[in-house]
């Protein structure tokens, strides 16, 4: 059991000598150095010389009698410094990371993510940083993973227009359903995707249902990302025309357009790993 908790010690930064200190400390207390020395089974040699660095960094405290003894920090206080100095350290490593980033990761170049869980990842880092308008599309199976970014950039005034494969349950977003419907789309392409723009200045896109295949871009080049935008407004444009004139156009063209989806032939490509 000693053993064991001097392990999990060493996760806090401490060596193996001052673990043994530390939990001598715990069992027993006051003790004097040499106590601690016979109880923990540290040398007297290098006893003082681990009490001071413990007693430096706040982990032991001393009381300067006669004779000198020592106390060890509670265990919750312990942790608790622990956990803010964690905490600190890397809040200053992200904030040193993202001035870093921002000055050196060119913004006009695609970048290839690979694997579902990575391109939800990036998907929600993008949405993080939507101060106007996000554009999506996207189906009813995925959105759980990118729910709550999305609540949160409406909660602070970001407009979200969805076309969405399935019937999602987003009552903070203009969402309008694509039709076909989802499943026949999917079996169509065989797979699903996810396409987002934030502000018409960044966008992801890619296949999401591949799994650890899946693939996706992430760019801001001005080359991809106005095109990918206009055709999300597109595909909208075409839905909101759709619902509020199906007659005419269904007459024209067939049950949701199906005549004039056929004239431009099956689709070219299917998502395969």
């Amino acid at each position: 059991m000693r053993e064991d908790l001097s392990n999990k010690l060493s996760y806090l930064g401490f060596t193996d000598y001052e673990a043994r200190v530390y939990l001598a400390l715990l069992k027993q207390s006051p003790l004097t150095g040499y106590a601690i020395s016979r109880v923990s089974g540290v040398p007297r040699s290098k006893v003082y010389e681990v009490l001071s660095s413990l007693v430096d960094r706040g982990d032991v405290l001393i009381s300067y009698g006669e004779p000198i003894q020592y106390t060890p920090k509670p265990p919750a206080e312990l942790i608790e410094t622990r956990r803010l100095t964690i905490e600190k350290q890397l809040s200053d490593a992200e904030k040193g990371l993202e001035e870093f980033t921002n000055l050196k990761t060119p913004n006009d170049l695609i970048w290839d993510i690979r694997g579902c869980d990575e391109i939800f990842y990036r998907v929600n880092e993008v949405i993080g940083r939507a101060n106007n308008q996000i554009l999506m599309e996207i189906w009813e199976e995925d959105v759980n993973e990118i729910h709550e970014a999305l609540e949160t950039a409406s909660n602070r005034g970001v407009s979200i227009s969805i076309m969405a494969y399935g019937k999602p349950d987003l009552p903070f977003a203009q969402v309008y359903t694509h039709e076909p419907g989802a499943h026949e789309i999917e079996d169509q392409f065989g797979g699903r995707w996810i396409i987002v723009s934030i502000d018409g200045l960044e966008i992801v896109a890619g296949i999401v249902s591949l799994g650890k295949d899946s693939r996706a871009a992430w760019s801001s080049h001005l080359g991809i990302v106005m095109p990918i935008a206009e055709q999300i407004k597109h595909d909208l444009y075409i839905s909101i025309i759709l619902n509020k004139h199906r007659d005419i156009l269904e007459a024209s063209f067939g049950p949701e357009l199906r005549n004039l989806r056929a004239k431009f032939g099956p689709p070219t490509s299917v998502f395969r790993p």
